[in-house]
């Protein structure tokens, strides 16, 4: 193995920036490591070969006239496939728009580009990002690099896999009810969800839009503070988008302390359910912010009971509404009846029928009887009343403390098939990290350790809106004392190394 994919991306930028290393040596170490190993992990649903070394090239012919280059220039990224890429395949890991080249690229891609960083490739997801596991992907679901046998996350177990296997030091995902945090934590990896409308979700396809949120993920959290300054900033494109001003993440990551904060445990997101080894990491974690100088304290949050429930109204009818662009016929399939008349409505129908997964129908149906006349007040309507007791929530256990603290899921990563066959098993994976996409907050999950089956942990940070910062003084702090007990990072201490298992 190409010794270059062990470094992370801050080591990494700081190699490119003195001329130790040039962007193209890095880049194709990547991409030989992605065809090293992906056959097993499936993170990739493609690679751009030509265009990543082809931006390595520019970004080192530009580094040779001695120009002044942003930080993560020549570093490596991968994206998740429901980010479009122009001239690129994007499907959002769905049959119906297999094959569909975007015209444009989505303003996070616009500025990756803008920043230098080679593009190499989308990552799988499940469909149109439903799922918690990777495993409803129309194109076969990736492998946790911890054990082939056992799902990466979801839905963005492509962008954590690839980070956790060194086939990207960087990746991209989107997080609508946790689908940053909830891989991170069962691939051993750092993942971060910002405040809602801190990145442009301009070229993002709409999942649930009240929901959404693109956010880094990365093996270090200065890593991810890097990216997250180079991609989070206003976007006029984005209606959502928030126009405050972008900075301090990467100091805080690498020099803030806790002394003096008050991190509160979140009692509803912590009880029955939680396997064994994940609370003794968790409380293990706890511990060193409290030698650190933190002031430990509980909080309770009443609402975050129907936290699940109103989630899975909210975002089925929102995306029940987003997806009916996909008809046929405009873009991506169509499908048209062999028999009988050819029809606007017979095409749809077909083309519905045959595009679609069985997850992504489950929630179009659910999403469609929660605004049909007659009920939406008394679902839609009434989640969203949910939703503002959240909001209250949040703010009452803010006032008492600095950050929320709490497991990032309640197990480790699950064996393939396990909860295929029982949907409500599938959402209970999102339990802790809901809350945040509700309310519209930043959180965070970074590796805590290994469970007694020797799969990694995940360790949920939660700051008020507008205050990402929090989340990376606290974290810096922790994966710190972490790594000073570890020996090293998780990965690299325990063993996977990204090896295929």
């Amino acid at each position: 193995m190409n010794g270059l994919v062990h470094l992370d991306a801050a080591e990494l930028a700081r190699r490119l920036a003195s001329g130790e290393l040039s962007s193209v040596e890095v880049t194709r170490a990547h991409l030989e490591r992605i065809e090293e190993v992906d056959g097993v992990h499936h993170a990739f649903l493609r690679t751009d070969l030509q265009g990543a070394l082809s931006t390595a090239a520019a970004v080192d012919a530009a580094r040779s006239r001695g120009e002044v280059l942003p930080v993560l220039a020549g570093v490596p990224v991968a994206v998740k496939d429901n980010i479009v890429t122009r001239g690129l395949e994007t499907t959002a890991g769905s049959r119906i728009l297999e094959g569909w080249i975007p015209p444009y690229d989505a303003t996070l891609v616009t500025r990756l580009r803008s920043v230098g960083m080679p593009i190499l490739g989308k990552t799988n997801l499940d469909e149109f990002a439903m799922g918690s596991s990777t495993e409803h992907s129309a194109f076969g679901p990736t492998r946790n690099p911890w054990d082939p046998g056992r799902i990466p996350g979801g839905s963005g177990g492509g962008s954590a896999a690839a980070v956790a296997s060194l086939q990207a030091p960087l990746a991209v995902g989107s997080d609508t009810g946790g689908s940053i945090r909830q891989p991170g934590a069962v691939t051993g990896t750092v993942g971060v969800k910002p405040t809602y409308g801190g990145v442009s979700r301009y070229g993002l396809i709409a999942l649930a839009s009240s929901l959404d949120q693109i956010g880094p993920v990365a093996r270090r959290v200065e890593d991810a503070a890097l990216l997250h300054e180079a991609i989070a900033g206003h976007d006029p494109l984005d209606s959502t988008s928030l126009t405050d001003p972008i900075g301090g993440f990467v100091e805080a990551a690498r020099s803030g302390d806790v002394a003096g904060m008050r991190i509160a445990v979140v009692r509803e997101l912590g009880g029955e359910g939680y396997q064994e080894g994940v609370r003794a990491s968790f409380d293990h974690a706890l511990s060193l912010l409290a030698d650190a100088g933190a002031e430990i304290v509980e909080v309770s949050c009443p609402s975050f009971e129907f936290a699940l429930a109103a989630y899975y109204l909210i975002l089925p009818a929102e995306a029940s509404s987003n997806l009916a662009r996909f008809d046929g016929m405009r873009f991506g399939l169509r499908i048209e009846p062999s028999d009988g008349p050819i029809t606007a409505e017979r095409v749809m129908a077909a083309t519905r029928g045959a595009g679609f997964g069985d997850e992504v129908k489950r929630r179009i149906i659910l999403g469609t009887h929660a605004l049909s006349a007659g009920y939406f007040d008394a679902y839609y309507g009434s989640a969203q009343k949910v939703r503002t007791l959240i909001q209250r929530d949040f703010a009452a256990a803010f006032s008492e403390a600095d950050i929320l603290v709490s497991p990032t899921a309640p197990t480790t990563a699950f064996p393939f098939g396990e909860k295929m066959d029982d949907p409500l098993a599938m959402y209970l994976n999102d339990i802790a990290t809901i809350p945040a996409n509700l309310a519209g907050v930043p959180g965070m999950s970074l590796p805590s350790g290994v469970s007694d089956d020797g799969l990694p942990v995940g360790f949920q940070i939660l700051a008020p809106a507008r205050e990402d910062v929090r989340m990376y003084r606290a974290a810096g702090v922790l994966e710190r004392m972490l790594e000073q007990e570890w020996g090293g990072p998780l990965l690299e201490v325990h063993g996977v190394n990204g090896e295929v298992r």
